[in-house]
């Protein structure tokens, strides 16, 4: 297959729109890629025309993003390109979609914080991290650390989900 796969950077313009489907959670939010140029006779960058895309994920990848990402946030998107054509009320408009492999903050603009997340058995807890609901908040304990000393394997065992402090 020639698809064509794309890596931009730019900033969130939307929340981001997490629903399950039939097969797994999709996201879906709106990125705002602008374009610099060196302007030679000013010596300095200046702003040109800003390219909005609709990002689409899925499945494990959505869910991490309903609970990561917030409008205005920099970030880093990897996917296939998609161009489509719709007809609506006799005009014909483009948009342009990616359908996302990989998300990551920009970190040349900021620090995050990765915290590695074990999937669920219940569907309570796989809805509330989708909501980007944190244990606290939740109460249902959807991420928790393992206890000191113990291995991956200890914590999963007694049932907490567990982040990996990296």
């Amino acid at each position: 297959m020639n698809d064509t796969m794309v890596t931009v950077v730019g900033n969130v313009a939307t929340n981001v729109e997490y629903r399950e489907t039939a097969t797994g959670g999709m996201a879906r939010f709106r990125f705002a890629v602008p374009s610099r140029r060196w302007d030679r006779r000013g010596g300095n960058w200046t702003d040109g025309p800003t390219s909005f895309y609709t990002v689409f994920a899925w499945r494990s990848l959505a869910q991490n993003l309903a609970g990561s990402v917030s409008v205005g946030e920099p970030l880093l998107v990897h996917g296939r390109l998609k161009v489509r054509e719709e007809e609506a009320d006799g005009r014909r408009r483009t948009f342009v979609d990616i359908d996302a492999l990989a998300v990551g903050h920009d970190l040349t603009r900021g620090t995050s914080a990765f915290r590695r997340v074990v999937k669920s058995r219940d569907p309570d807890e796989r809805s509330a991290a989708a909501a980007g609901a944190t244990p606290e908040r939740a109460g249902a304990g959807v991420v928790r650390a393992a206890p000191q000393g113990a291995g991956a394997g200890e914590a999963v065992a007694q049932g907490a989900p567990l982040v990996a402090t990296l």
